[in-house]
């Protein structure tokens, strides 16, 4: 069952976020295409994952609709002060949107993917 997200009505700004959004798709980064190989084609306990999905103005690296999950694969940029700033507005964004954020660093799932698994599972219990 699809959860309808909401997007901006400008017809123009939709386009331009798919497009970026598909952009990114090409462009992961290797803690996000190891995860995405972990997640992608209902191999994760079931559930559908999408990668680089649009929700409103951001774009997400992973989304569980069916369970309203985020998850986000963060780098070293994001432990700086204006990263966090940045983190913490998008993440408020979502939560406004109904949706649940977890997030994980790249190295973790790059030196512990198993732990980001269960981590992931407990999320979407």
């Amino acid at each position: 069952m699809a959860i309808p997200i909401r997007f901006k009505q400008h017809r123009r700004y939709v386009i331009k976020t798919h497009s970026f959004a598909k952009h990114l798709r090409t462009e992961a980064t290797l803690a996000e295409q190891k995860l995405w190989f972990q997640l992608r084609n209902r191999r994760f306990e079931g559930f559908k994952f999408r990668r680089q999905f649009p929700v409103g103005s951001y774009i997400v690296d992973f989304i569980c609709l069916e369970q309203r999950l985020v998850i986000e694969v963060d780098g070293s940029q994001h432990s700086q002060p204006e990263g966090q700033q940045q983190d913490d507005a998008r993440t408020a964004y979502l939560n406004g949107e109904g949706l649940r954020v977890i997030r994980v660093w790249n190295n973790e799932v790059l030196g512990r993917m198993d732990g980001v698994l269960a981590f992931i599972r407990l999320s979407l219990q």
